[in-house]
């Protein structure tokens, strides 16, 4: 225990840093998981750890060119959505993506290590920038969805909201995709890839089963998120185990809730 309490002390930043992040995703992820839009969460974080071995091969701030290439393809969404089938859209920008990467790794034997971190996940030695930019994250989405999370809603059950209304409509939408590309790129950059694709699809898909109404699912969906990440961290300082595959795990071992829920109506 007490061996434990010095890594913590340790790594008191790195712990922070995920987190704010393990509040922020799930919080995130309810709203993707109300518009049937994982494949645009899965893309946005392949993509931004794409541009950012891309700029680390450049010699530029990873962070930097991650938060550049899934902010471009979010305040494009709207467009390549009225031209190209959405079903196949974000599928292939995933794919696309990932492509990217493998083939930067192959090839450029100096980022393969970063390659593979933004994978596994290199929580304990994310820069303190991640941790300001974590908290920031953190600030604006919370401010974002509380002002806007109920026109959000309200287009979703009623698609001429926003015309009934008069209000313009892309600064809602354009808006909280920009807000989940920022999020998914700095969980990339901290929980790895499908360590921040679990924090966003797994706390959403329990609270949807659990929760009686929108805005207990909005309290119980970063509870059950928060403590999938401190049971992760422990057990990966603990084990010596890299950070995003214990936090997937930790998360899938909540799946039960599910059957559970179900099964009590």
């Amino acid at each position: 225990m007490t061996d434990w309490l010095l890594q913590l002390e340790l790594f008191w930043r790195p712990a922070l840093t995920g987190a704010l992040l393990a509040i922020l995703l799930p919080l995130v992820g309810l709203y993707l998981r109300l518009r049937h839009e994982y494949w645009a969460a899965l893309a946005y974080g392949q993509l931004g750890a794409a541009g950012a071995l891309g700029a680390l091969a450049l010699g530029l701030p990873p962070l930097a060119g991650g938060l550049v290439v899934s902010l471009a393809v979010a305040g494009a969404k709207r467009p390549l959505e009225a031209r190209l089938p959405t079903t196949g859209l974000f599928p292939v920008l995933f794919v696309s993506g990932w492509s990217v990467c493998q083939l930067l790794t192959a090839n450029l034997p100096g980022i393969e290590r970063a390659g593979a971190a933004l994978f596994e996940g290199q929580l304990y030695f994310s820069a303190p920038e991640l941790l300001v930019g974590a908290a920031l994250a953190l600030v604006a989405g919370g401010v974002f969805l509380w002002r806007k999370g109920r026109d959000l809603l309200l287009a979703h059950v009623f698609p001429a909201h926003f015309h009934a209304q008069r209000l313009p409509a892309w600064p809602v939408r354009t808006g909280f995709d920009l807000l989940a590309a920022t999020a998914l790129v700095l969980a990339v950059m901290t929980l790895g890839v499908m360590g921040a694709f679990a924090l966003i699809f797994v706390p959403p898909w329990l609270a949807g089963m659990c929760s009686p109404g929108w805005r207990v699912a909005c309290v119980v969906t970063p509870v059950l998120a928060f403590v999938a990440y401190m049971l992760a961290f422990a057990l990966a300082l603990a084990y010596d185990q890299p950070f995003g595959p214990m936090l997937a795990l930790a998360l899938c071992a909540l799946s039960p809730l599910a059957a559970l829920c179900r099964r009590r109506g």
